[in-house]
C-alpha cells in the first residue's frame, strides 16, 4: 500500500499517490477487492499496484490511462462481464471519458505480489470446478494464474457452483445488488435468483493455488 507516498513524474513534478480504489469491499490473507467508481468526466487519481489484479466490469464507459513516466495513453473499451488480467505496472491514472458511470471489481491477489502473507497454502485435489448441471458459460480470462468465467442466468433461475481444488470468488454483476463472495475449496455458492435478467456473475478461480506455496 503507497497511498501518501509522494514519488516524482520525470519533469520534477511531485506526485502524491492515491488508493487504487474507491473503497475495500473484501479482505483476508489471499485476496483483497476494491470498487473502483468514476463519474462521468472524474479521474482515480495516480497510484501504483505493489500485486497482480484481476478487473471485473461492472457498469462501462470509455476511459484512458496516463502513466506518470510519460509513456503513451492506454484507451480502454470494457464490456459489462468482462475481465481483464494485470501484472503489477507503472505509476498510472484512470479517467472516465464518456457520459456514463465507470463502475469495476478490482481484485488484488497477494501471494503473487508483495503482499504475500508467507501462509502455505496446499491445493487439497485436481477437482473442477462446476456446477450441479450444464450451464452456459463464457471463459473471459483463462491465464495459468486464473481463469474467470461469465455466467448470466435467467429470471428466476437458480444454480449451484462448486469451487472445486482452487479458492474462488463470486462476483455478482447486479447493480442493485453487486456482491463478492470468497469461497475455500470444496465449498459451494447457489447463485440468487433474481426477479429479471440481469448482467450476471462473474466466477473468478485462482488457479496458482494448484500447489504448495512458501
Amino acid at each position: 500500500m503507497t497511498a501518501g507516498t509522494t514519488v516524482t513524474a520525470p519533469d520534477g513534478t511531485e506526485v502524491v499517490l492515491g488508493e487504487i480504489g474507491t473503497g475495500v469491499l473484501l479482505k483476508n490473507d489471499r485476496v483483497r477487492v476494491w470498487e473502483v467508481s468514476l463519474a462521468p468526466g472524474e479521474a482515480q487519481g495516480w497510484h501504483l499496484h505493489h500485486n497482480p489484479y484481476v478487473v471485473l466490469c461492472l457498469s462501462t464507459s470509455p476511459c484512458h490511462m496516463d502513466w506518470l513516466d510519460g509513456s503513451a495513453a492506454r484507451e480502454l473499451s470494457e464490456t459489462v462481464g468482462g475481465s481483464v488480467y494485470r501484472p503489477v505496472s507503472p505509476v498510472h491514472m484512470l479517467t472516465n471519458d464518456g457520459d456514463a458511470p465507470y463502475l469495476n471489481r478490482l481484485i488484488e491477489l497477494l501471494d503473487l505480489g508483495e503482499e504475500a502473507s508467507g501462509q502455505p497454502y496446499t491445493a487439497l485435489d485436481t477437482t473442477e470446478a462446476g456446477f450441479d448441471e450444464e450451464v452456459p458459460t463464457k471463459v473471459v480470462v483463462d491465464e495459468d494464474d486464473v481463469r474467470v468465467q461469465h455466467v448470466t442466468p435467467d429470471a428466476g433461475e437458480t444454480y449451484t457452483w462448486h469451487t472445486g481444488a482452487y479458492p474462488a470468488l463470486v462476483v455478482d454483476l447486479d447493480l442493485a445488488n453487486p456482491d463478492v463472495t470468497y469461497l475455500e475449496p470444496g465449498e459451494s455458492y447457489t447463485l440468487p435468483a433474481k426477479p429479471e435478467r440481469t448482467s450476471g456473475f462473474n466466477l473468478v478461480e485462482l488457479r496458482y493455488y494448484s500447489s504448495a506455496r512458501t
